[in-house]
């Protein structure tokens, strides 16, 4: 069974079990979610090996990422997905809640069915998830440097749910999970260091969103940060008083030539490689050249 047809696979578990919900609105709302790259369903396939269980397993921990994105999405009040309109854009808010509700719900019934341990590894991923989705709301409040605050956050929110999908992996496969914990711990954060570096380097087109679209919602990324420190009293005043608004071009390009001025981009995507590097550390005894490839890609990907 090759990474395509599993895939496939996955998606056909997760429309029946959208199905076994008995209810036309969910089963037609449901039609309108994507599920992008399916990064934690790779790398838990990439550990476990291809079996019905694995693909189950994948299918609750897409259901859940599903789940989180629509919670997202009412939160940052974001007009568009992977470069359709939202969900809540199109059919409101409380059906994008309620939806991402019922997702979340019908996974940790299904996941309850399964070994134990998978049931935790998950059930816990969500609550760092939910943390994380809380403090991110916290930092948003203001303009802020506090870079270990942004890392632990990117831990819970973003790390959790590829810790619990390299754990899953491991136990389904009869392997040390600490490993594999610490791994999907370092690809996670290193991942959404990437995603935050591509929010300003990539357009719109290309990322399915509007580009620089986390500094207009409030949010301080690292490279934010690394920029802030860099300027003078008069420059940081300017950057500041872009922070969560809707950016004009000019102003788009004022950021722009400054982080390539101070060398931001590539001080933060080798703060990305450091903890990929930890990531590749961890599993270096492991013998698996497809974790390897999984980090090289999140790595160098543009979108």
């Amino acid at each position: 069974m090759n990474i395509a047809f599993a895939i496939e696979r996955i998606k056909a578990h997760i429309k029946q079990y959208i199905t076994e919900c008995k209810n036309e609105q969910v089963t037609q709302l449901c039609t309108h979610l994507s599920y992008g790259k399916m990064l934690r369903s790779k790398l838990l396939l990439a550990i476990s090996g291809m079996s019905e269980e694995a693909l189950r397993v994948c299918a609750f921990i897409e259901m859940i990422q599903s789940a989180s994105l629509l919670h997202d999405d009412v939160i940052d009040e974001a007009m568009t997905r992977r470069g359709k309109d939202s969900i809540n854009a199109t059919f409101g808010n409380k059906n994008a809640i309620m939806l991402g509700d019922v997702l979340y719900s019908k996974a940790f019934y299904e996941l309850s069915t399964l070994d134990v341990r998978l049931a935790q590894s998950v059930s816990a991923a969500v609550v760092r998830l939910s943390v994380g989705e809380i403090e991110d709301v916290s930092l948003s409040q203001s303009f802020h440097t506090h870079k270990e605050r942004y890392i632990r956050m990117c831990a819970d929110k973003t790390a959790a749910l590829i810790v619990a999908a390299a754990e899953c992996g491991a136990i389904l496969k009869g392997l040390n999970k600490h490993i594999y914990r610490i791994y999907g711990e370092n690809l996670g954060i290193a991942f959404q260091i990437v995603d935050d570096v591509l929010d300003i380097t990539q357009d719109a087109s290309t990322l399915g969103k509007p580009a620089m679209s986390d500094f207009k919602e409030g949010k301080t990324t690292l490279p934010y940060m690394y920029l802030y420190e860099c300027l003078d009293a008069n420059e940081q005043a300017q950057l500041l008083s872009y922070f969560g608004i809707s950016l004009n071009a000019e102003q788009a390009m004022w950021i722009r030539l400054q982080m390539q001025k101070h060398n931001i981009i590539t001080r933060s995507i080798n703060e990305a490689k450091m903890y990929a590097n930890k990531a590749r550390e961890a599993i270096q005894n492991e013998g698996n050249d497809k974790l390897q490839a999984i980090l090289a890609q999140m790595i160098e990907r543009t979108f």
